[in-house]
């Protein structure tokens, strides 16, 4: 009876540190939504949907998500050159590089490139490949050493085009969020770099240009050494044994987004 008590009790406990996490979790996400820049904030949300179109494979929705989302960030001040877009432009290529690797498993009316020769696809991809390390190339000369004052002080002019109506108080808390967020981007230019040249070593690679494949992997590797996938397309290539994965690294992988390079 005493131990059905014990473990009520314990039932209990849980119950009441999930329900305090969830609340905890709401306050801090909701507060968050509120401190994104409205003008990009349906980017935000409308780029929640690509790892569910990608799980479906259905590869219309992707290119127009993508292409939604490129819209709007092109349309607003300040982010024309911004990061996101490289992550967009990678994103493109991911898919698109799938769509070669897969394109005969993938159904006609999943595949808007179902028409175009593999070879041109992987063109395509490549194009979005540079037009992604171009961008983040940029991004790093610009912004790489500088502390957040001097990042506000950067980009405060061109950001609060646009906000000339927005209560004071909130055009500063946009613009605050802003800052912390590029100073992030900055910290994981080099990883998303990293996937940048892992997709352009499968570039080389789908076209049997296998030492350019090589070098762009060891260059991926030597931005991020903990790039597996970059690692083991180099194994492969040069018949070395594949790396698992261990324990620690399947539950708290380096980035849960390293192929899609958000």
């Amino acid at each position: 009876m005493a131990g059905k008590r014990s473990i009520g009790r314990l039932i209990g406990i849980m119950l009441i540190v999930v329900v305090a996490g969830v609340l905890v979790a709401r306050s801090y996400y909701g507060n968050l939504n509120r401190s994104v820049d409205p003008r990009i904030r349906q980017a935000r949300e409308l780029y929640e949907q690509y790892d569910s179109y990608a799980r479906l494979g259905d590869y219309h929705r992707i290119f127009s998500l993508l292409d939604s989302i490129a819209t709007i960030y092109k349309s607003t001040a300040h982010y024309t050159e911004a990061f996101e877009l490289g992550v967009l432009h990678n994103n493109r290529a991911a898919a698109l590089l799938t769509i070669t690797l897969y394109r005969d498993s993938i159904p006609q009316s999943a595949n808007p490139y179902y028409e175009l020769e593999t070879d041109s696809v992987v063109a395509l991809a490549e194009k979005q490949i540079r037009k992604a390390i171009a961008l983040y190339d940029r991004w790093d000369e610009v912004f790489s050493g500088k502390s957040d004052e001097e990042i506000r002080v950067m980009i405060e002019s061109v950001f609060r085009q646009g906000l000339e109506q927005t209560e004071p108080a909130l055009a500063d808390k946009y613009l605050k969020r802003r800052v912390s967020e590029i100073s992030e981007a900055v910290v994981e230019n080099q990883r998303r770099l990293s996937v940048c040249y892992t997709n352009l070593g499968l570039v080389y690679r789908t076209r049997g240009e296998y030492p350019e494949a090589v070098a762009h992997y060891e260059k991926a590797m030597t931005l991020w050494d903990r790039n597996l996938d970059a690692e083991n397309n180099l194994n492969k290539l040069l018949n070395r044994p594949i790396k698992k994965r261990n324990f620690i690294q399947r539950m708290f992988p380096p980035s849960k987004d390293a192929s899609t390079n958000k």
